[in-house]
């Protein structure tokens, strides 16, 4: 049997090996995932050390240094697994919706949503506050991170445009509903909600509704097909 026939011959046994290995360092990346996740929130970033994320996930600190070589690694990859998970609810939301002001109703609900029913995911967002160096994301993975967040706010961003607003004004109005969401969210989060009576989603729910409006006026004052300024 010539070499290469000897290669074809072991290509198909050698390949559900390497897929056994590939699953298997799957499941050992998550369960330092899950580790790294329990450490985070019950001691904070700053206590949690890699060695007690080692101990966690039932490794050594050297095997997990082959996964991730630092809490920042780490970090990010925990956020940027929120982000997929932020941006599939986004998404699973606008596919039964028509019309620009109902996609832009369903993309900021499943925002806010998201966050409300995932708090632990909103404090992950917060992390780079409390300790954790940024110098340790590179810049290549703060760009991706960030640009995923803003991928889930994209479809508020297209509905407002839809709705007659220019791309500055959509950008602003995104910009504002983002800060909004994630204000309500940490008084909800700290309780604090509390001392003004209405809750996180009835003040969410009044915000979006005014935001609709502005759009909609807009979209009357602008109306398909018409050049204005000309």
């Amino acid at each position: 049997m010539t070499a290469t026939k000897e290669r074809a011959a072991a290509t198909p046994a050698d390949t559900p090996r390497a897929a056994r290995r590939r699953k298997r360092a799957d499941v050992r990346q998550e369960l330092v995932l899950q580790a790294a996740r329990s450490a985070f929130f019950e001691l904070g970033m700053e206590k949690a050390s890699l060695r007690e994320i080692a101990r966690r996930a039932g490794y050594t600190p050297g095997a997990l240094y082959s996964y991730f070589p630092s809490k920042e690694h780490l970090y990010g990859a925990l956020l940027g697994e929120s982000l997929e998970r932020l941006n599939a609810q986004v998404a699973q939301a606008l596919i039964t919706e028509s019309g620009h002001g109902a996609h832009l109703r369903a993309a900021a609900s499943a925002f806010f949503e998201f966050y409300h029913a995932n708090p632990r995911d909103l404090d992950l967002g917060f992390y780079l506050f409390q300790g954790m160096a940024p110098r340790g994301l590179t810049p290549e993975l703060n760009t991706r991170l960030n640009l995923r967040l803003r991928d889930a706010l994209l479809p508020c961003h297209a509905a407002l445009q839809g709705l007659g607003m220019d791309d500055a004004t959509a950008t602003r109005e995104v910009t504002a509903l983002f800060a909004h969401i994630v204000g309500l969210l940490v008084l909800r989060h700290t309780g604090r909600i509390r001392m003004f009576g209405p809750s996180s989603r009835e003040l969410f729910a009044l915000y979006l509704a005014q935001l609709l409006e502005r759009a909609h006026a807009r979209d009357e004052d602008h109306p398909a097909g018409v050049v204005h300024g000309a």
